[in-house]
């Protein structure tokens, strides 16, 4: 089977022939048809990602149709179009993964190939209103959000919640959960294109992070908010403490723009702020965030899908930019 690998950090992803994986005990064949990026996978072609840093099929996100199953596995499973859970071995705390958490794609070969042998637990029937594109770039952006908005921040209809970043996949993500659960949802990004976008989504309205005072805006316009999602971290971390509700929650799971280091401390306590991390889901998690995504026909905005495997890292290069509205997807045949 052909399959992209990263042969060394920052060096381009580069297509190889490689043989195609035999289910194991309790395992599925699965050929996929399409798969998704994630920021995920530019951090670990940066280097910038714990784990193995060379010899890596990447991939989190895939959709594809069960060829083979290995023994002590439903042999009915095959012939099915399935997605794949890419949250493996979270361990028994709910509360937060355990030892030997990973993540497909590093250190286990990922979904960058035209085959991926995996545990038929991690394996679920494709949501009937998706189509296949569109399945392989749920998994991922899906339990990451659902986790972080349900799990971690509970959120309860009619609440303000930011979303911060808006044209990610899991920004998106958030933003559907969000309307789906009654919450009112605003956003911000540094593209007013991309505002706009997501006010035609349901967004009641979004704010500029580029204007040096947005979030004395948006805490003008709106009183502030219950829950904030973000995903990029760095020096901007602050402004949201500034816009979050007093008993606010503000949840993050990904660290784009780098280290958080304007907090006040006094500005969280004083003001019972929580601020929770959160990273991927248990089973569980998986399981009710598919549930959720069939019951209200939820969709995730895909930008731009590349023809074929081997445009891979042309792919690369166009998440890097920041340009995209939604998931980036390879087919992979």
């Amino acid at each position: 089977m052909k399959a992209v690998f990263l042969v060394s950090s920052n060096e381009p992803l580069v297509m190889k022939e490689i043989a195609t994986p035999t289910p194991n005990e309790g395992q599925l064949l699965i050929k996929l048809a399409f798969s998704a990026l994630n920021h995920r996978d530019i951090w670990i072609q940066k280097g910038q990602y714990a784990g193995p840093k060379s010899g890596l099929i990447l991939g989190s996100d895939g959709f594809g149709t069960v060829v083979e199953s290995g023994t002590n596995v439903d042999p009915n499973w095959v012939g099915k179009e399935v997605v794949i859970n890419p949250s493996h071995d979270w361990g028994d705390n709910p509360a937060a993964f355990g030892d030997n958490f990973k993540i497909l794609g590093n250190p286990e070969p990922g979904t960058f190939s035209e085959y991926i042998s995996v545990n038929a637990k991690y394996i679920h029937a494709k949501p009937f209103h998706l189509s296949g594109i569109e399945a392989a770039a749920l998994p991922l952006a899906g339990v990451t959000t659902y986790r972080a908005l349900f799990v971690r921040a509970g959120l309860k209809a009619g609440e303000k919640v930011l979303i911060t970043g808006i044209g990610a996949g899991t920004a998106l993500l958030a933003l559907q959960y969000a309307i789906a659960a009654g919450a009112e949802v605003y956003v911000t990004s540094g593209s007013n294109e991309k505002i706009e976008k997501a006010k035609l989504m349901g967004a009641i309205d979004g704010f500029n992070y580029k204007e040096e005072s947005w979030f004395k805006t948006a805490k003008e316009v709106t009183g502030g908010f219950e829950v904030i999602i973000d995903s990029a971290s760095g020096s901007g971390f602050g402004n949201l403490l500034e816009v979050a509700k007093p008993g606010g929650r503000v949840i993050f799971f990904g660290g784009t723009d780098g280290p958080i280091g304007n907090i006040i401390p006094n500005k969280v306590y004083w003001r019972n702020l929580s601020i929770l991390g959160t990273t991927m889901g248990t089973l569980q998690d998986f399981a009710d965030m598919l549930a959720f995504t069939e019951k209200y026909k939820i969709k995730p905005v895909v930008d731009k899908v590349y023809a074929i495997l081997a445009n891979a890292q042309e792919a690369f290069d166009y998440m890097h930019q920041g340009k995209q509205f939604g998931k980036i997807v390879l087919t992979n045949s």
